[in-house]
């Protein structure tokens, strides 16, 4: 009842004679038809096939339900590094508070993929804690990895992660130092 009256009073707002409006209506009923399918997505997650899975993963970063975060938590504990992958991006993207200790435990997976992404997730978060975690993963990753932990240590933000990029601006790989050139531009001062 309650989705049905803002699909309506949404989908008046998509002849609006401002163009800005109708796009905020128009994503605002992308997010309403993603809610009305949430239990449907959460029973994909569970019974479907791998690409199913997948998909649903990725349909459930329209979502804005707390109920989407124990779901994508257990999927962490699968064995298809594909299926984690796509729920550590969604958890990142989403940046919810309390999936932060879960993705810092992905750092340790046994999937190369896995830790690529959890890397990349955790600099979502902003969280200056993370350095500690994100800052010993420098010693003997490959440049991929490592340009990601750069990336992850510039988006947090914090200048307790100067001392690591100044000394990544040494590192032998270019990608490195200048993803490191980068992320010291952003810090707090």
């Amino acid at each position: 009842m309650l989705l049905d009256e803002r699909r309506t009073a949404l989908s008046d707002l998509l002849n609006d004679p401002d163009a800005d409006v109708q796009k905020a209506a128009a994503e605002a009923l992308d997010r309403l038809e993603s809610l009305q399918q949430l239990e449907e997505l959460l029973r994909v997650l569970k019974e479907g096939d791998r690409t199913r899975r997948i998909q649903a993963i990725y349909a459930l970063e329209k979502v804005t339900s707390a109920k989407i975060f124990p779901s994508l938590v257990a999927l962490l504990k699968e064995d298809d590094p594909d299926l984690k992958v796509a729920a550590v991006q969604v958890l990142g993207r989403k940046k919810h508070p309390k999936t932060l200790g879960t993705l810092v435990r992905m750092l340790k997976d046994e999937h190369p993929s896995v830790r690529l992404y959890a890397t990349e997730a955790l600099g979502n978060f902003r969280d200056r804690r993370l350095i500690g975690y994100l800052a010993p993963m420098l010693a003997g990753a490959d440049e991929e990895q490592a340009v990601t932990v750069v990336r992850s240590l510039g988006q947090i933000g914090a200048p307790e992660g100067q001392t690591t990029l100044i000394g990544c601006l040494k590192d032998p790989r270019p990608a490195v130092r200048a993803a490191a050139a980068e992320a010291l531009g952003t810090l707090e001062i």
